[in-house]
This record gives C-alpha cells, sequence and structure tokens, in this order.
C-alpha cells in the first residue's frame, strides 16, 4: 500500500509542475455538493458460466439469472477553482434477490455490491467553447477505495487501492466525463496482497432528446497489464456498458429504462463471464450546493 500511495502523490506532482505554464480561464467558482443519483432498479438479468466464476469476488460474475430490485447511491462534492477542480464521490450498489424453487430449498444471492469512494484532482487547462457542445479538458489523477457490504460466497471481502492518471474531458453539454489512464492497484483481498498494473478507458455521455428527457450512455473498461500475485481468481479485463432514457415526471423525480451489459475475462477461466441487465429504474436527484457562475 506505501508503494501505490507515493506512486499516487508522485503523480499528481508531476501534473501540477506540467500545467502551470499554461492555464484556461473558466466560470465556475466553489463547491457543488450533489446528490447525482439515488434510484431502485426494476430488473430482469440473465448470467452465463457463472460456474466458472465460482470463488472470484464479484458479485456481477456468480449470481443467478433472476428478477431483481437493485438500489444506486451517487453522491459528490466537487470543488472548483480558476485552474483544478478536486472530486470527490461515493458510489454504492446492492442488489440481493431471494429465489423460491418450487422443489428445493430457498436460494438467496447477491447481483450487485459494489462501494467506491474516490477523490481526484483535474487540472483545468483547456476549453472548448462550441466544439461538441462545449467541454474542459486536463489531466488528472485520482485515488480511490472499493470494497463490498458483503464478502461472496467462498470469496473473501473485496478491498483494492487504486491509483491512476491520465487525460480527461468533462463538464461539457453532451460530454460529462471522458478519461484513458494508467492505473496501480494495491489488492489485499487476500494475505499476501497483489499489486496490480493496467490502462482503463471511460465515458458518460448525455443526449438531450426534448425538454425533461434525455439518453444518458455510459462505459468502463479495464486492462490488466502485469500482476505481482497471480491467483486463479484474478482477471484480464472487464467492461461495463449502461445505456439509459431519463424521463422527468415530477421536479427531480425521474423514471428510466436501461440496460447495462457487464463481462469479464478471467485469467484461468475458458468463458468470458457476461451479466445483462434490462429493466426500469427510478431515481431521484437533488443539488444541495450549486456553485457559482462568474
Amino acid at each position: 500500500m506505501k508503494n501505490i500511495l507515493q506512486k499516487c502523490f508522485l503523480s499528481v506532482c508531476v501534473l501540477a509542475v506540467l500545467t502551470t505554464a499554461a492555464q484556461a480561464q473558466h466560470n465556475k467558482r466553489g463547491w457543488q455538493v450533489e446528490l447525482k443519483r439515488a434510484a431502485l432498479d426494476l430488473s430482469s438479468t440473465s448470467v452465463k458460466h457463472a460456474d466458472d466464476y465460482q470463488g472470484f469476488p464479484n458479485a456481477k460474475l456468480t449470481a443467478d439469472s433472476q428478477n431483481v430490485i437493485k438500489g444506486h447511491l451517487n453522491l459528490k462534492g466537487d470543488y472548483f477553482a480558476e485552474h483544478f477542480v478536486w472530486g470527490n464521490e461515493l458510489l454504492m450498489n446492492y442488489g440481493k434477490t431471494t429465489l423460491k424453487p418450487e422443489n428445493g430449498e430457498k436460494v438467496t444471492s447477491e447481483n450487485a455490491d459494489q462501494i467506491l469512494f474516490t477523490s481526484s484532482y483535474t487540472q483545468r487547462l483547456w476549453k472548448a467553447e462550441d466544439f461538441l457542445g462545449g467541454f474542459e479538458a486536463g489531466p488528472y489523477g485520482a485515488l480511490s477505495y472499493e470494497t463490498e457490504f458483503n464478502s461472496q460466497p467462498g470469496a473473501r471481502l473485496k478491498k483494492v487501492l487504486r491509483a491512476e492518471a491520465g487525460l480527461k474531458v468533462f463538464e461539457g453539454k453532451y460530454i460529462k466525463n471522458l478519461f484513458v489512464s494508467g492505473f496501480a492497484e494495491d489488492d489485499f483481498t487476500y494475505n499476501p496482497s497483489s499489486e496490480k498494473y493496467g490502462w482503463q478507458a471511460g465515458f458518460e455521455i448525455n443526449q438531450p432528446i426534448r425538454e425533461g428527457v434525455k439518453a444518458v450512455y455510459q462505459g468502463l473498461f479495464r486492462d490488466y497489464l502485469h500482476i505481482t500475485e497471480k491467483r486463479p481468481i484474478d482477471l484480464d479485463y472487464e467492461l461495463t456498458l449502461e445505456a439509459r432514457l431519463d424521463v422527468a415526471v415530477f421536479k427531480e423525480l425521474a423514471i428510466a429504462p436501461f440496460i447495462q451489459y457487464y463481462t469479464a475475462q478471467g485469467r484461468t477461466v475458458a468463458n468470458r463471464g457476461q451479466n445483462l441487465f434490462v429493466g426500469v429504474t427510478f431515481s431521484f436527484s437533488h443539488t444541495f450546493i450549486k456553485a457559482k457562475e462568474l
């Protein structure tokens, strides 16, 4: 863990040094604190090759095919300065289903289980006014901690500390977040801990359709290139894609049909694990403190 913290600190220092010479002017200042999304998902999920991934600390790969109810919470607190943004985000997902077969015992399984806290520093280096709806861009560094509410059957509770550094496009009308970065993880789910290195890319794009209606597209791809302590539960790569149609029904309440696809390849497993969610989500969002526009 000491090594990964040192790498994160050095990455942030390098970003600051490289970007002091040229700065763009930006209008947003101060704290913005918001409940980005509190949602209840009603969905049906289809899982393939779950037996091959038993023992992996990953609920998306080990779930049963089922009808599910899932909760989602996303809190953000961002500080906008003249030349940088300090971001803090808490993301929580949890889903649990009890199956009652006609001829069998009651079976309970989790289909989603994640707690992720991220603190990031992004340099506000460039700003585009009209291109692709306008956006800001710059280098960034982040430190995050990921764990679970409960451990998966046959596995330890997931505990991962991750540092990353790369380039980000953000705060646009359409492009809310688009990044590519390298990362280093300290996975101390098992003892001894394992250091993992790789690269990742992700996006969040909003498409306004009409007043009160917008399409939201999100995705994350993470590729593991090197692992110091190799174990049977290690992943080679993982990919999450989601699309939903947010329809405002009353003030900050919305309803949204959605589809989410998750896949991952284990290093020692022949078949690729897959998890497909299709359903409807009911969500609430609220901005507690809004950053000032100069």
